[in-house]
């Protein structure tokens, strides 16, 4: 299994609704991807009562995945109509150059194109370089040299 059809994989998991997954394959890969379930509680008290004889309500507990999940869909619908984002298709440490030392690959401004290596996400002590999927310029960095990044975090934006 190469690293397009582990990038696939991951993607399909992401855009789906399963939380784990565990493949084995016959030839000995074992695949096992988690994703963050965490959710957040939201207890609403009950609104002024008008009637002295209406009955009480208790409070209403409701999970706020559902809304933040809608904002966070249309915030990014509005920046992908704007930009290109590349995301990271992996949880691991962002690296803008190939070394301290060295220049970083690409920065705000620079022209890419498709296929550009962009920076390194390091994962398990490889170093997975990250290219351009799109052809643009780069408008912004979102993340800083040595961050920690997680599956999907934006990485680049380009016009």
């Amino acid at each position: 299994m190469d690293y397009s059809e582990i990038k696939k994989l991951m993607d399909d998991m992401g855009n789906s609704k399963i939380d784990s997954l565990e493949i084995e394959f016959p030839e000995g890969i074992k695949i096992k991807m988690k994703k963050n379930t965490e959710k957040e509680v939201v207890i609403t008290q009950p609104r002024n009562i008008i009637e002295a004889s209406a009955p009480m309500t208790t409070p209403v507990v409701k999970e706020k995945q559902e809304t933040s999940l809608v904002k966070m869909e249309e915030q990014e619908t509005e920046q992908e109509e704007n930009y290109k984002i590349v995301k990271s298709p992996m949880v691991g440490t962002f690296y803008a150059s190939s070394s301290p030392d060295k220049e970083p690959f690409v920065k705000v401004g620079d022209k890419v194109h498709k296929g550009q290596v962009l920076c390194i996400v390091e994962a398990m002590k490889l170093m997975n370089e990250i290219e351009s999927e799109f052809d643009g310029e780069i408008v912004e960095v979102c993340v800083n040299n040595e961050d920690i990044v997680e599956y999907g975090t934006p990485l680049f934006k380009i016009k």
